[in-house]
């Protein structure tokens, strides 16, 4: 990590602060490999958790500890993107049923495809902090 004039040296920096500065560069370097793909955070999330099957927009929302409303507009984006799919539940036609498309798959696993190793190689501020905070840094 390149020193900043009059900034403290890395090494100096107490875990919190690395850890919020790392978790700031691993989401910037994560909604760049997400944006070519249409995805944000709150999609990736929601796709994440379709992996496991099918889930209701409140099952969705509570697994991802996101409100509901927030939850919708993501799922509306998604369905308009082809990711997923919305249907009504035959069981209770208030509950809407959220379930990924190949193409949400496929961008998923295209999102997650890298090693983390190389991955961090290509942003060094997020390698530095990485390997700073590991306990066996290569």
């Amino acid at each position: 990590m390149a020193a900043i004039p009059g900034a403290d040296p890395v090494e100096q920096w107490p875990l919190p602060r690395l850890l919020v500065t790392a978790s700031r560069l691993a989401e910037h370097a994560m909604s760049n490999r997400l944006r070519p793909r249409g995805l944000t955070h709150a999609g990736f999330g929601v796709l994440a958790r379709l992996r496991r099957g099918p889930l209701s927009q409140r099952g969705i929302a509570t697994a991802t500890r996101v409100g509901e409303q927030t939850i919708s507009r993501t799922v509306d984006r998604l369905v308009r993107l082809g990711m997923v799919t919305r249907e009504t539940d035959s069981a209770d036609r208030r509950r809407h049923v959220i379930t990924v498309t190949p193409s949400g798959r496929r961008s998923f696993r295209q999102a997650t495809s890298r090693d983390p190793v190389e991955e961090a190689a290509e942003y060094p501020p997020l390698g530095a902090c990485l390997l700073y905070t590991s306990p066996n840094p290569r």
